[in-house]
């Protein structure tokens, strides 16, 4: 029998409301021992509770039965003042009696996942939603939560499935009433799946900076405003400002949302030959970190002007020093913020075109697991071609490809396969 366990579910310290949730076999005999009674399933109710003839507080209980419940076990909550005092009575009371232990980190999720509840992905995606800075992030995460990941892949292992029957048949039932020649719908189930398994993969790395941050570096000559931009989006001090140049020596990065994206703006040192040591230091930094940044924006006094980086599609170049230059020239000013709207108007659309390339899956792991099944696929693929008659090593690349969806959302599973064979061809009868 698993243990009953407890924990409190709501960040630690003073609050107004704090909740604690007990989840196990015991979860409702524990509580209904500090309450003396409890509500119905699923419905709220006000009770005391006492410990040891002391009042701990009066609080709200709510039940939950296994199956329906989080974890997929019996669960209770109790929600009660949120005072550190009240709080670790209340666990010291639920600590005190049998069968009852705290619960380790994340294992209420665990169990969610070992009874069912949900799939490897959809648990990466609580973890996402719970440090979600941004509305995109929000969506992102709620969308892998939603099970996603898990019905794309499920999708496609239908996919899969379908054309290892037709293989195995071929293997195993040569004599049965089976198609003659598989090849054909298998080679087109592979087409279709390898299109969209790469394309899902493409936008796996746009996903994966949804989740981290993007990063936008700002590139340009010394003195040429790019700490004050920073300043300018920032909204605050953060870059010291100067006439002389080479004031910027190292990569000084500033997090904020930008347009619902996470995104870290980076002020770079001014790119020059510099005779400076320490300078040097610093250019050769932001040069790294600026070609590894998403987008760069290049501030440009002159559109002459020679840098030591080079704009790629996606990259920015703005005129610098707007205030100086005129209200009807095209540029930017961090110092009067003439142009600072529009600048970040075009990171934003610029940041957004990217994500609409999305697919559900986001994190690396995601990613090597679908390039897994890939590689496997195109495996199968190639020895079709080849038609060497060479079924079961085409049968064991798909297996491969099954196995890796199956790593994909935490699952793995080989009996679908068997179903799908005597369901399609009524063999074994």
């Amino acid at each position: 029998m698993m243990d009953t366990i407890f924990a409190l579910a709501t960040a630690g310290g003073r609050a107004g409301v704090a909740i604690i949730r007990v989840s196990g076999p015991l979860a409702h005999p524990a509580v209904q021992a500090l309450s003396g009674s409890l509500p119905p399933l699923r419905q709220v109710g006000l009770r005391t509770l006492t410990w040891q003839d002391d009042v701990l507080d009066q609080v709200l209980v709510l039940r939950f039965a296994a199956g329906a419940s989080f974890t997929g076990e019996d669960v209770a909550e109790l929600q009660m003042h949120g005072s550190p005092a009240v709080i670790a009575g209340v666990l010291r009371a639920l600590d005190a009696q049998p069968g009852l232990r705290m619960a380790e980190p994340g294992e209420f999720t665990r169990r969610a996942l070992e009874n069912g509840l949900l799939d490897l992905a959809q648990v990466e995606g609580l973890a996402d939603l719970i440090d979600a800075e941004t509305d995109v992030q929000r969506r992102q995460a709620q969308r892998v939560l939603s099970g996603a990941v898990g019905r794309r892949a499920d999708g496609w292992r239908g996919r899969l499935i379908r054309a290892g029957a037709l293989i195995e048949a071929t293997i195993d039932f040569a004599d049965e009433d089976v198609p003659v020649d598989v090849r054909p719908e298998v080679a087109m189930l592979l087409d279709g799946l390898l299109e969209d398994l790469r394309r899902e993969v493409a936008g796996t790395h746009v996903a994966e900076r949804i989740r981290d941050g993007f990063e936008v570096a700002i590139v340009g000559a010394p003195n040429v405003g790019k700490s004050t931009l920073l300043n300018s989006l920032a909204g605050r001090e953060a870059a010291i400002t100067s006439t002389v140049a080479g004031t910027t020596r190292d990569v000084i990065e500033v997090r904020m949302d930008l347009g619902g994206l996470p995104v870290t703006i980076l002020d770079t040192a001014g790119l020059r030959e510099a005779e400076d040591e320490i300078e040097k230091i610093g250019i050769a930094r932001g040069i790294r970190r600026a070609r590894d940044a998403d987008v760069r924006v290049f501030l440009r006094e002159s559109e002459a002007e020679e840098l030591m980086l080079t704009p790629v599609p996606g990259d920015i170049e703005v005129m610098a020093k707007a205030d100086l230059r005129g209200e009807f020239v095209s540029g930017v000013s961090g110092l009067t913020g003439a142009g600072v709207e529009h600048l970040v108007a075009r990171i934003a659309t610029e940041l957004g075109n990217r994500v609409a390339t999305t697919g559900v899956t986001t994190r690396v792991r995601h990613r090597v697991a679908m390039e897994h099944a890939i590689k496997a696929m195109e495996s199968a693929r190639a020895e079709l071609d080849r038609n060497t008659g060479r079924i079961e090593l085409i049968a064991a690349d798909l297996w491969a490809a099954i196995r890796a969806l199956d790593v994909l959302v935490g699952r793995l599973d080989v009996e679908n396969l068997l179903d799908e064979i005597f369901a399609s061809f009524c063999i074994g009868k």
